[in-house]
């Protein structure tokens, strides 16, 4: 699915799965059919309150996500990751680690945060992401188990991610038709713009986790067509690229030493797409190596009420990345050991040790100028008196995130490095 320039204005789509497996084995997944056996019939989510946002959440999140971004990011090609949804899939995963391997994950995702507060977190945070007509976040969670005596999952896993997730749980016989269930369950909760996540399922496969993200949101001023324009962008590879424009008078201005940029809000103020152009004599890479969450969040905070002549190109962008030489790298390689794994909160396995195998993250993305061509919408000016203009023009790579402006922390942050 694509959304038309009468859709909404932007549209981020995102999927991650973790696969678990129990050591390396020829064997393929059985071609009998069987369907998906619903894990969680008996258990039901108990309601909790959750912990709201606080200070030691936001910036342990925001190191976390800058992390994450500083090592999943392809320096010659447009990428984009979602932070949150790679958090919540290793939070429920976490909550299958015991011991080492726990602590790796929690000093990974949560810094100072252990499990038990980071589950509660999590709950209140993404309980409480606004959601309006003209904007909103979906998310979706679930867990397949292979149908198989040997594997033995504790009810205390499937109520936890039930709680604090909502997450629901299958088990199947791991064939052709799990497959197509599995990719049929991604299709469905990303709306259609992520319509296969696996290519085959591995024969050592015992459980995927998975979570997907949806987030759409109109323009809070929309761009008519006399602001869209063809021009010019300079490309990472050094080639021109002639692509759609829109331009735009913005009333938030950000800059540091390295960086100029942007704020633009979406309907309802509740979300916001910042810009942020690296100076002339610094690459996207050389930028983004300088960013920490902390900083971020400051620049946003500190941004000035200034008037910005701002330019955008159009653009969408699909991206895979896996993510599990990265993780090992933030700090959590025994969680992908065969031999030094412990999920034993998880359950236990006859066949072998499980582990992690795979993070597949998935992501597609489109920003376009959301309005009907026809012109029916109406523009507003903003009046910025005699103030001066500042400039910032997108015309060559460039960072960008949307933040929740509850906390300033960026759900999804990208680089746009050519067309």
């Amino acid at each position: 699915m694509r959304i038309s320039k009468h859709g909404l204005s932007l549209v981020i789509v995102i999927a991650i799965l973790v696969a678990f497996t129990i050591g390396p084995t020829a064997c393929l997944f059985r071609e009998s059919e069987g369907s998906a056996a619903d894990l969680m019939k008996g258990i039901s989510a108990n309601k909790l309150g959750g912990k709201a946002a606080d200070d030691i959440f936001i910036l342990s999140m925001s190191e976390f996500y800058f992390d994450l971004f500083k090592k999943t990011i392809d320096e010659n090609e447009n990428s984009l990751v979602s932070p949150l949804s790679v958090m919540l899939a290793l939070a429920m995963t976490a909550n299958g680690a015991a011991n080492e391997t726990l602590a790796q994950m929690e000093a990974v995702l949560g810094k100072d945060i252990n499990i038990d507060d980071l589950n509660k977190y999590l709950l209140a945070y993404t309980k409480n992401l606004p959601v309006g007509n003209k904007y909103r976040i979906s998310i979706a969670n679930s867990i397949w188990f292979k149908d198989d005596e040997g594997l033995v999952v504790k009810p205390e896993f499937l109520q936890k991610n039930a709680d604090y997730y909502q997450a629901q749980a299958y088990k199947t016989p791991f064939n052709y038709q799990t497959l197509k269930d599995i990719n049929s369950w991604v299709n469905k909760n990303t709306e259609g713009m992520i319509d296969k996540m696996l290519d085959e399922i591995r024969g050592d496969a015992v459980i995927y986790l998975i979570n997907a993200m949806v987030f759409k949101a109109e323009w809070e001023n929309i761009y008519q067509r006399h602001k869209v324009h063809t021009g010019e962008f300079k490309g990472e590879d050094g080639k021109a690229y002639n692509v759609d424009f829109m331009s735009s008078d913005e009333s938030v201005y950000l800059e540091d030493e390295f960086a100029v940029g942007f704020v633009k809000p979406y309907s309802g103020r509740k979300y916001s797409f910042v810009a942020l152009l690296p100076n002339e004599d610094l690459t996207v890479g050389d930028y983004v190596s300088s960013l920490t969450g902390e900083r971020f969040i400051s620049m946003l905070q500190s941004a000035s009420k200034e008037g910005v002549s701002a330019l955008l190109p159009k653009f969408s962008c699909e991206y895979e990345v896996t993510m599990n030489e990265t993780l090992k790298a933030l700090g959590m390689p025994k969680a992908f050991s065969e031999s030094e794994a412990d999920f034993s909160s998880l359950g236990q396995s006859t066949g072998g040790n499980i582990f992690i195998s795979e993070v597949l993250h998935k992501t597609f993305i489109k920003v376009d100028e959301m309005g009907t061509i026809a012109g029916a919408a109406t523009e507003i000016v903003e009046e910025h008196g005699e103030m001066e203009m500042k400039t910032v023009r997108l015309d060559r790579p460039f960072v960008y995130a949307i933040v929740d402006n509850t906390t300033s922390l960026p759900i999804f942050i990208g680089t746009v490095m050519s067309f």
